[in-house]
């Protein structure tokens, strides 16, 4: 158990979005063991996708630009556990670690943010929309190809004064970290996901810890939400039989119903000119293998080539 004398310590990216994620962590660990705050450290570890901001994330590589530098610290034992949004998570992670706590799952849609505009159907044609994401930039394309887009790179704070000065006319935000930031207000309203699927893991935080350390194990345990780590199962089995990356347009959505899952993905073209959807409707239990399925008849219906730049 974490004391004073030697806290736990909780890495995490320096933002907002992420030291609120790593508090809620802390939080829910003081209430699950009868802890206080001082039994816990919050280490902020800047990461590649922090310390380079004039760029492309596909210039600089794929996914894992938010998480390498927290999980070398994690395998080096300088933190005890990290903290990740999921969607920004690679789906093979170092050898000797291990991500099986995950926190209840917030609000998975998009949010539209806009200074003058009240939705996408009310943007004027041609008008200019920032995002750095290529999946919200595909889809947008692929409803709305008048619209002009341009790279729209920060943290949650930095889009909103990039709004401010007049860099875009509208930007899309995740609706689960503006609850989280308590900035529900920026938003004109969530988007419905049957227009715009979300991220794979949009809204869940995921606790990584070393496999090895069966002490982080059982304190991590009555933490974690089993609906959400089924609903992640699966859709990261869809995104890995793809191979996706920060790269890729690709989209996922599993919710449960009844003790059934449905899963829905899709994959886009990068400039949005074609988009192809699926969805799959099972038992929890086989959430992998739906995943898996999916991507695989996704994957045939486009045709080789599909997810290419």
């Amino acid at each position: 158990m974490p004391t004073p004398s030697r806290p736990l310590k909780i890495g995490t990216r320096g933002s907002a979005l992420a030291l609120a994620q790593a508090h809620e962590t802390r939080d829910r660990l003081m209430a699950a063991h009868g802890l206080a705050a001082d039994a816990f450290e919050i280490v902020v570890i800047k990461t590649t996708g922090d310390r380079v901001t004039d760029r492309p994330l596909k210039e600089i590589g794929g996914k894992g630009l938010f998480t390498r530098e927290i999980e070398e610290a994690l395998s080096a034992g300088e933190i005890d556990i990290a903290v990740h949004s999921m969607k920004d998570m690679p789906t093979l992670q170092p050898g000797g670690l291990i991500i099986d706590c995950l926190l209840p799952r917030e609000d998975v849609r998009d949010a539209f943010v806009s200074p003058h505009h009240g939705s996408i159907a009310d943007l004027p044609e041609g008008a200019v929309v920032g995002s750095s994401s290529l999946r919200r930039r595909a889809q947008l394309a692929h409803r709305r190809p008048d619209l002009q887009l341009v790279e729209f790179r920060g943290n949650v704070q930095t889009r909103l004064r990039k709004l401010e000065d007049g860099v875009a006319q509208a930007t899309f935000l995740a609706m689960a970290g503006l609850t989280r930031l308590d900035m529900l207000h920026v938003a004109r309203g969530p988007i419905d996901p049957q227009d715009m699927l979300p991220a794979v893991a949009q809204g869940a935080i995921g606790i990584e810890r070393r496999e090895s350390d069966e002490a982080m194990a059982q304190l991590l345990q009555p933490i974690h939400d089993v609906e959400t780590g089924q609903r992640i199962l699966a859709e990261r089995a869809f995104l890995s039989r793809l191979d996706g990356s920060c790269q890729t347009p690709i989209a996922g959505l599993a919710e449960l119903y009844d003790g059934q899952l449905i899963l829905q993905g899709e994959i886009l073209r990068p400039d949005g000119s074609e988009a192809v959807r699926g969805r799959r409707e099972g038992d929890i239990s086989d959430g992998i293998a739906m995943g898996v399925d999916l991507a695989e008849e996704l994957l045939s219906r486009a045709g080789p080539g599909f997810l290419a730049e």
